[in-house]
């Protein structure tokens, strides 16, 4: 089981993640909802596609940018639709549970 945690809270949860490019890319079913707000930040991958990024607030804390996903990604990394990674230099830690 991965999880995530900022400011010592839990924010996300998965028994499978997809591993790419050394991030933890979470189902959007496991990300607790009043985490994620909108940003207006994007930013274009070759082969993945645009990203879309999102602030994540917990604990009374916010890191501004902190979580990307790809709601339209290209044919190559039609997996990732709609899952979410984090950036662990925003103070996010992805880990196995219980470890």
């Amino acid at each position: 089981m991965m999880t995530a945690t900022f400011q010592g809270q839990l924010i996300a949860r998965a028994e499978q993640t997809i591993y790419l490019e050394g991030n933890h890319y979470f189902p959007p079913n496991a990300v607790e909802p009043p985490v994620l707000t909108k940003s207006w930040l994007r930013t274009l991958c070759v082969w993945k596609g645009i990203a879309r990024y999102r602030h994540v607030s917990a604990g009374g804390f916010r890191a501004s940018n902190a979580a990307w996903s790809y709601p339209l990604p290209t044919p190559l990394a039609w997996q990732l639709k709609g899952h979410i990674a984090f950036d662990p230099a925003s103070g996010v830690v992805i880990g196995e549970e219980g470890h």
